[in-house]
């Protein structure tokens, strides 16, 4: 069942009696509920997998010479495909494969292409840069998921979301200082540094990826999402595979051990597509992206032992640094208007006038509506903006979720 509130605002006077001050303890019970705590376990399971991604591609690229990202794409797609295209396609009703790609076959295509990219950028800057410099890099996909959110999803952000993003990217600068004052970042090559525009052009794809796959998520469903990414990103992938990499593939030296590292590197990037909508549901693009800053920390981590790095007490710091922004991100809830036209209207008349065309809003009738939501058509205070707010208390079988305007 999906819960759709709003947020009101409470004059001086709005409460009878001012309550006693709570204490620090009080006001941080408050905080952290039970949601919260989930949410914040959820994305850094998504972080130790891509840490764990970024490990087996970098032994991929650098240790055995395996220059394939768009085969270890390839294998991920075709899994996806295996596991979610064909549920779409025993499925009956509107939620059929064949009735999806009638209605939107083409968004899908753009972003299985746009998905395909970013993964290949990514993938292949392994070759020509560090690491840590791969997932350091990653952080670039923040602002683009922030300004993508505010104009495409129309999302209104308050101050504890800014001061909660700008507390993450005080920790990632936490982390390059700790890199540069041990000397773990290798000099400014050639190379490397067309390694790292790789990684700053695929984490710009990827940031796009997200918000269409957020917007997606809220208002169809995780199976159709990954069904259609299966669909299109085998066959693109399959092609662009053919003609780019067929020569390397055959550059490989099989044995045991380069076998098992794609099969967990195939593995491990279905796990993290399948988690991601689960996670972007709950929550939204920019708090996923900000979760996945604390993948080069457990990168670090795991380096220590693989690679010998230097310890110091600053990754630490840059660690909890990040953890504090999040929880200081996830403390409030965004302000978004589902559908842009609903927005406008309310901007402009104060009431809505349903309109049959317009999706999933056709379902509500003003005298009849459904019993999992209300419809208010009253202007909350004038200068205010409207406002639709999301939350999930667990996932549904056909994720369309109604509308609750203030």
């Amino acid at each position: 069942m999906s819960v759709v509130s709003t947020v009101e605002s409470r004059g001086p006077g709005s409460a009878a009696h001012c309550s006693p001050p709570q204490s620090l303890y009080q006001r941080l019970t408050k905080l952290m509920t039970r949601e919260l705590c989930v949410t914040l376990a959820l994305g850094q399971v998504l972080s130790l997998l891509v840490c764990a991604i970024g490990l087996t591609s970098k032994y991929l690229a650098q240790d055995f010479t395996a220059h394939t990202p768009l085969f270890q794409s390839f294998l991920n797609y075709i899994l996806l495909f295996l596991v979610y295209t064909t549920t779409l396609a025993v499925r009956q009703g509107e939620g059929n494969l064949l009735a999806i790609l009638k209605q939107r076959w083409w968004k899908y295509m753009i972003l299985g292409l746009i998905d395909i990219e970013a993964n290949y950028l990514v993938l292949k800057a392994y070759q020509y840069t560090t690491i840590a410099s791969v997932q350091l890099l990653d952080c670039v996909g923040v602002p683009v998921v922030l300004l993508l959110s505010l104009s495409c999803l129309l999302v209104r952000y308050k101050a504890a979301h800014v001061g909660g993003a700008g507390v993450c990217l005080l920790g990632v600068g936490c982390m390059v200082g700790a890199d540069i004052l041990l000397g773990q970042q290798q000099g400014l090559d050639e190379q490397k540094m067309f390694g790292d525009l790789l990684v700053l052009g695929g984490a710009s794809l990827y940031g796009i990826s997200n918000v269409g796959q957020e917007f997606i998520v809220k208002n169809h469903s995780r199976v159709e999402y990954l069904g259609m990414m299966g669909l299109f990103g085998s066959f693109l992938c399959g092609i662009q595979l053919a003609i780019m990499e067929h020569k390397e593939l055959l550059k490989v030296h099989w044995d045991w051990q380069i076998g098992l590292l794609y099969v967990a590197f195939s593995g491990l990037m279905f796990g993290l597509y399948s988690l991601m909508p689960v996670v972007m549901k709950r929550t939204s693009a920019t708090s996923v992206n900000l979760s996945l800053l604390t993948a080069d920390l457990y990168s670090y981590f795991c380096g220590l032992f693989l690679f010998h790095y230097k310890f110091s007490g600053l990754y630490l710091l840059s660690y909890f640094t990040i953890l504090l922004g999040l929880v200081l991100y996830s403390s409030s809830s965004t302000y978004v208007a589902q559908d842009p036209r609903v927005y406008k209207q309310l901007r402009s008349t104060g009431s809505i006038q349903l309109n049959p065309d317009w999706p999933h809003l056709s379902q509500l009738h003003a005298d009849r509506p459904p019993p999992s939501c209300q419809l208010h058509t009253e202007w909350p205070t004038p200068g205010l903006e409207p406002c639709v707010t999301y939350s999930s208390l667990g996932p549904q079988p056909r994720d369309q979720l109604p509308v609750l305007l203030s």
